[in-house]
């Protein structure tokens, strides 16, 4: 059950990246220029209220998370992290192989050598 929730939420976010990744150049064409979205402009483009609050409210809880991990994500390309953060749930999500089936041992006669004394 939890292999398909990764999954399932590996595709979400790998088709979100890919939305992203579509968005980015549709606005590269029409403004003759590279235009990417990062990953901290994008909550303020997708969503009506803007989170203004959230820096206080983060660093309330951990004022090192903010400096450390989500000050360098919010530069980063929107459409890199989707796709790449889409990839890793896919390859974590994916069923477990079987095992190869084993029979026991091949007898000697069997196994291409010589059948012995």
């Amino acid at each position: 059950m939890l292999r398909f929730l990764l999954r399932a939420l590996g595709l979400v976010i790998l088709a979100a990246g890919f939305v992203c990744l579509v968005y980015d150049g549709a606005r590269s064409v029409a403004n003759n220029g590279l235009r990417v979205t990062t990953l901290g402009e994008l909550p303020l483009t997708t969503l009506a209220t803007p989170l203004a609050n959230l820096k206080t409210a983060i660093e309330g809880i951990a004022p090192w998370l903010w400096q450390v991990i989500l000050l360098p994500l919010g530069v980063a390309p929107a459409a890199l992290i989707g796709l790449v953060l889409g990839v890793i749930l896919l390859w974590i999500g994916q069923p477990l192989r079987e095992p190869a089936r084993s029979y026991g041992p091949v007898p000697a006669g069997r196994r291409g050598g010589p059948a012995g004394p």
